[in-house]
C-alpha cells in the first residue's frame, strides 16, 4: 500500500478550495495528467465521478465516490478501476479570515505488482502534485 500526505496554508478560504476540489467537471482544465472527467451522479452529500488519466505512460480509467462534507471535507472511495485499494480524504480547515489549510492523504495499492511497478511510482507523483495543482488553479481563478 502506497500513501501520501500533503498539506499546504493557502490564501483562499475553506469554501473557495472545497469548491476547487468538489468541480470535478473542470480538472481536465487544469490537471495536465487528467485527459477526462464525468460526473456520474451528485445528491447533497455524495458525488460519483469518474477520472481518465493520461500521464506518461500510465493510462487508465477509475470511478470514485465521494462522500461531501462541504466546506470541510471529501472522502473518496474507489468504486471501480486499476486499484485493489484507493481511498483518500481532503480536508479544508479556515486558518484566520482568508486562509486555509488544506490536506490531502491517499492511500492506495494496484490490483497487481506488476501494475503497480510500473505505475505505482507515476500515480504517486501525481497525489503529491495535487494540492499545488489546485493552489494554481485558485490563484487564476481568485487572484
Amino acid at each position: 500500500m502506497r500513501v501520501v500526505n500533503r498539506n499546504a496554508l493557502v490564501p483562499y478560504s475553506a469554501e473557495a478550495m472545497y469548491r476547487l476540489v468538489d468541480n470535478v467537471e473542470s480538472y481536465p482544465e487544469f490537471l495536465p495528467w487528467c485527459a477526462a472527467a464525468e460526473l456520474i451522479s451528485r445528491d447533497t452529500d455524495e458525488l460519483v465521478a469518474g477520472l481518465t488519466i493520461g500521464y506518461g505512460a500510465l493510462n487508465s480509467q477509475f470511478t470514485t465516490r465521494n462522500k461531501l462534507k462541504p466546506p470541510e471535507q471529501m472522502t473518496m472511495e474507489l468504486l471501480d478501476g486499476p486499484f485493489s485499494s484507493l481511498e483518500g480524504v481532503w480536508s479544508f480547515g479556515q486558518v484566520g479570515e482568508q486562509g486555509c489549510e488544506v490536506k490531502l492523504h491517499v492511500e492506495f495499492e494496484f490490483s497487481s505488482a506488476v501494475q503497480d511497478a510500473l505505475f505505482g511510482g507515476t500515480f504517486e507523483l501525481i497525489c503529491n502534485e495535487l494540492i499545488d495543482a489546485f493552489i494554481r488553479r485558485a490563484h487564476d481563478l481568485y487572484g
